[in-house]
């Protein structure tokens, strides 16, 4: 059995997809800073942002040659103009969106190399394309993931690994609960698609860069919505 570990899988995009895999058969371990007891696949506590955390209780998935998949879900976010942003807040959306994208690509590596194959999934946002404003410290944390993806998906190619980053428009999650309405209308209209995602929306693209049979799509940033 394939294990598939999924970062932010307490809620919004990285719990729907868990969830989803866990009823297709697949191994899920999802990795949250928060416990979550109603989850119907095993969780595992850790502070992504805290790379020096994660030998601690994921140990023994970096010796796991079952580990297929790794999928990069947690992030967060602050809409706040730069000159408002407090430099506590720039640190720590730096860290949780791309540090934390780094360390685990790092930590899970060497397990898919013993797999034979492997998938590295990150997300990024639309907000990368757009420039929106309101939002550069997210933007520039995305964007650097979207660069290491990049780069990533070369170096471990040799390995039959592949790297892809998925960048949705607004999704109803807990990540825009706060933004105005009218802001979110904005941003949907400048999209190729004039409507919302879903997290199916999100899914079905998660699904498809899974199959083995997708294993010539690397070093891609597909934005959900388009751009």
């Amino acid at each position: 059995m394939q294990t598939i570990v999924v970062t932010g899988a307490s809620r919004g995009i990285g719990r729907y997809c868990a969830e989803q895999l866990h009823q297709r058969g697949h191994r899920v371990v999802g990795i949250s800073r928060h416990s979550d007891e109603s989850a119907p696949f095993e969780m595992r506590l850790a502070d992504l942002s805290d790379p020096e955390s994660l030998p601690a209780g994921l140990g023994d998935l970096r010796r796991d040659a079952s580990v297929y998949a790794l999928i990069n879900a947690a992030g967060i976010a602050s809409m706040n103009l730069l000159l408002t942003t407090p430099m506590k807040t720039v640190r720590r959306i730096l860290d949780t969106n791309l540090l934390a994208a780094i360390a685990t690509s790092q930590f899970f590596a060497p397990a898919m190399i013993r797999h034979g194959c492997g998938r590295i999934i990150n997300f990024s946002t639309i907000a990368v394309a757009l420039g929106l404003e309101g939002e550069s410290v997210y933007v520039a944390s995305k964007a650097g993931v979207e660069g290491f993806s990049r780069a990533l998906a070369r170096e471990l190619a040799p390995h039959s690994i592949t790297v892809n980053v998925i960048a949705p428009g607004p999704i109803q999650t807990d990540l825009i609960a706060s933004v105005p309405p009218n802001k979110i209308g904005k941003i949907v209209q400048r999209q190729v698609i004039n409507r919302m995602a879903t997290l199916d929306d999100v899914w079905h693209l998660v699904s498809l860069i899974l199959a083995p049979e997708c294993d010539m799509l690397s070093g891609q940033v597909f934005a959900v919505g388009g751009v």
